[in-house]
């Protein structure tokens, strides 16, 4: 299995972006799953923005927030999936997923991501 998506946005501040996404899960077994995954993003900076005191009183909209400069981004990493026909632990929890990715932009914003993924029999 791939799943894959591409996206493209255009908006009246004059922001292009662009999206890709690539994720390969791959079974292991019936019950377990890795699937690594990419993701990258770009984008035009808006007509509007400039750096914080760069602006002049003839603006007549500006902005200095950096969500509409021009950057690009990349957020990779791994998820693992188990759900055994039994559950898990023999609780409720019929699967548990974990994902770690590692969020990086070109305006110096790093991060890493760790999220859990509960799944709950009736």
């Amino acid at each position: 299995i791939v799943r894959s998506y591409y996206r493209y946005f255009k908006d009246d501040w004059g922001i292009q972006s662009h999206t890709a996404s690539l994720e390969l899960p791959v079974k292991l077994s019936p019950f377990f799953s890795v699937s690594p995954f990419f993701r990258y993003y770009t984008q035009t900076a808006s007509q509007y923005f400039a750096p914080y005191l760069s602006h002049t009183a003839s603006n007549a909209y500006y902005t200095s927030n950096y969500a509409y400069s021009a950057f690009n981004s990349s957020y990779y990493g791994v998820g693992i999936h188990v759900a055994p026909p039994g559950g898990l632990w023999k609780t409720q929890l019929s699967s548990l997923e974990v994902r770690f990715g590692h969020y990086t932009q070109t305006t110096e914003l790093n991060s890493n991501i760790i999220s859990f993924n509960f799944q709950f029999k009736r």
